[in-house]
């Protein structure tokens, strides 16, 4: 009895996660046919902040390739990778990330 209890448990903290999940996930496009025919940032609506593309070498859905493109089609100040992350370096590389991040901010604050 106590083993279906633990079951049921985590299979309603699995859907509640799944649930979580699906409210923060943000609709985009992974398809370079798309983006491709969409038009550059301006420098009107984005010149005036500095961007920074921070890619993820472990990176199974955003492909290098993609990374690639991204950066050459978004023009970043800079470019940083965090080795050994993949698409959620949040969690895969927590530390390395918010390095990174505090090295975006002291150096264009």
């Amino acid at each position: 009895m106590f083993e279906d209890f633990l079951y049921v448990s985590n299979l309603f903290k699995f859907f509640k996660d799944f649930e979580l999940t699906e409210t923060l996930a943000r609709p985009g496009s992974l398809f370079l046919d798309d983006l491709s025919k969409a038009k550059n940032f301006s420098n009107d609506g984005c010149g005036s902040v500095p961007r920074v593309y921070v890619g993820c070498d472990q990176d199974l859905v955003i492909t290098v390739e993609f990374q690639q493109w991204l950066i050459k089609n978004g023009v970043p100040e800079d470019v940083m990778e965090i080795k050994g992350a993949d698409n959620m370096p949040m969690f895969s590389k927590s530390d390395e990330l918010c390095r990174c991040l505090l090295e975006i901010a002291h150096r264009y604050a």
